[in-house]
């Protein structure tokens, strides 16, 4: 007699563990606590910086211009060998060492002007070295990070880093300007070297192995490997019209903001705290504009978001530009400049994220210096002609100048996307 076999039941398999959020992850929470700690007294710099040279040292408009250039000299000089030798380091070390050369440069400013021989030439020397250390930083920072998380995750990192960044450099300016009215300017620069010694504590409590740098062949050349990196980004169409965008956006930028303090502090006379809200209403929009970022890449597609972002944060700059005086208009001038970097910040993102996307890991380090040796390079030379015309035309024709000619960052946007499909933009960005 033929016996029925009981059904089997087959359980489904039980769903995958939802990975865990990013602030659960702990070296990239502690990555990420570095570069916030960093950030803030950054926003500190920014501003008390410059009003050193411009108050006590009583720098002209072109010797402010020259500070903000050396500033930024070093992206211009080191920035692509900066690439080829992160690519040969590990990646933490070269953070670490960053931050300690920094603090150690900042903390020589108020050390020098309690002895009473604080100088130019020497805001000078250290904006540079600051530059140089910056350049390693920054190379390292955007290449360690994909060693950090998944893939899928990068835009959500870069948005938690963005974010925590603009709102850093919110409170940062308003905390720098109170600092600085009541410790003067070179004391509040040393809350920024102490900055930069907590980051490099944090860096150095990371439990994941720093990654060993992949092996060379056997007379590999520096040269050749800086060739590479920049074949990379200016063969692919996409990367060259980013790369581009950004360095148009920044050459222009920079002539004006090279002479934003000197006409807020100089020609219009306000107090430290007051030229430092237009610092925290630029970085509290481009943390709202952070929070956005993803919303308007899903709404537009990453290529149109980009163009829009570029196109509408430029009109809006060059809005507030009237509103420079010292009455009610400067409120309007700040939220007019706030609200271009909520639009800004779209592109900002989505650029760095295509670019970590698109690049292989070997590559990012090289890839990465030599987009910020076009991009950041340009900023020394925004800064000198923004000094000379500050000093011969006046700081407010400078802002004029530079606002109008940012407007054309949008081109190499629209002429790259010739031949590419608004899906192959978007693809890559997921």
């Amino acid at each position: 007699m033929e016996t029925k076999q009981p059904p089997t039941h087959t359980s489904a398999p039980a769903p995958a563990p939802a990975p865990p959020r990013l602030h659960r992850l702990p070296d990239f929470r502690r990555f990420w606590l570095a570069d916030t700690v960093s950030q803030a007294g950054t926003a500190v710099t920014v501003l008390a910086l410059p009003l050193v040279a411009i108050g006590p040292l009583g720098a002209s408009p072109f010797e402010a211009g020259l500070l903000v250039m050396c500033e930024y000299l070093g992206f211009l000089l080191v920035g692509l060998p900066a690439g080829a030798w992160v690519d040969r380091m590990r990646r933490r070390r070269v953070l670490i060492a960053g931050d300690l050369g920094r603090a150690a440069l900042l903390a020589t400013l108020p050390l020098a002007a309690y002895l009473d021989v604080l100088t130019l030439a020497q805001l000078y020397a250290v904006g540079f070295g600051l530059s140089v250390c910056t350049v390693f930083f920054d190379v390292a920072h955007q290449s360690h990070l994909p060693h950090l998380v998944d893939e899928d995750r990068l835009v959500a990192a870069n948005v938690a880093l963005e974010s925590s960044r603009t709102v850093t450099a919110a409170a940062g300016p308003g905390a720098g300007g109170a600092l600085i009215a009541a410790l003067t300017a070179p004391v509040a620069l040393a809350v920024d070297a102490v900055s930069y010694l907590a980051s490099a504590l944090f860096l150095t409590r990371m439990r994941r192995a720093d990654p060993r740098p992949e092996e060379r062949p056997p007379g590999a050349r520096l040269r050749d490997e800086v060739a590479e990196g920049l074949r990379f980004v200016f063969r692919d169409r996409m990367l060259r019209s980013l790369t581009l965008t950004a360095a148009i956006s920044n050459l222009c930028g920079t002539v004006g903001a090279s002479m934003m303090l000197v006409l807020l502090a100089g020609d219009l006379g306000l107090s430290p705290l007051l030229c430092g809200l237009v610092f925290t209403a630029e970085a509290a929009g481009g943390f709202l504009g952070g929070l956005l970022t993803a919303r308007i890449a899903a709404r537009l597609g990453t290529h149109r978001a980009m163009c829009a972002s570029v196109l509408v944060s430029g009109v809006l700059w060059l809005a507030a530009l009237p509103f420079f005086h010292a009455d009610w208009r400067y409120a309007v001038a700040c939220v007019l400049q706030g609200l271009g970097w909520t639009a800004f910040m779209t592109f900002k993102i989505e650029s760095v994220v295509l670019r970590q996307r698109v690049t292989p890991g070997a590559l990012l380090g090289r890839v990465t210096a030599s987009v910020r040796f076009v991009v950041w390079g340009c900023m020394p030379l925004g800064a000198l002609a923004g000094g000379i015309m500050g000093q011969y035309a006046g700081a407010r024709t400078a802002l004029w100048v530079g606002a109008v000619a940012e407007l054309l960052a949008v081109l190499p946007l629209l002429l790259g996307a010739r031949g590419r499909t608004p899906e192959s933009w978007a693809g890559a960005a997921r």
